[in-house]
């Protein structure tokens, strides 16, 4: 007998989702996960606000992406667990996320006649295109 079957991918993949997408740091969150063919649409609550996120697992393995309310999006992985209670799944996992895009972080002011992409270095300061490509 298969440790995890179609039939319990789906929703394990749907408690999965629901804690990737509403963890978006080392906080508790309260949320819920919707399955809808592969991938599972969820909501959470916790101490950042209202977020949301679509994610998707295989076994004990699920990533996602969620936005909270303040327009931050990031990207889920992590593995866990989850139990049938009553006509529900009620799961539990561990992960990692990275901001992917944040609206509040200031965005470099462009200056007249500079190019549509800059370059930078590692310290984050804008670096001539002809020394990023070793021209000049």
């Amino acid at each position: 007998m298969p440790f995890m079957t179609h039939r319990t991918a789906r929703p394990l993949a749907a408690a999965l989702a629901l804690l990737l997408s509403a963890c978006a740091g080392p906080s508790a969150r309260v949320g819920v996960g919707v399955p809808v063919g592969p991938f599972s649409v969820g909501v959470g609550v916790g101490s950042g606000g209202v977020s949301a996120g679509v994610g998707t697992g295989v076994g004990p393995v699920g990533v996602g992406v969620g936005v909270h309310q303040g327009g931050q999006v990031t990207g889920h992985a992590g593995v866990g667990a989850s139990v049938p209670v009553g006509g529900a799944r009620v799961g539990a996992g561990v992960g990692s996320s990275t901001v992917l895009h944040d609206p509040q972080r200031p965005q470099p002011a462009a200056t007249p006649g500079s190019p549509a992409v800059q370059w930078r270095d590692a310290q984050g300061r804008v670096v001539p295109e002809c020394q990023a490509r070793g021209g000049c």
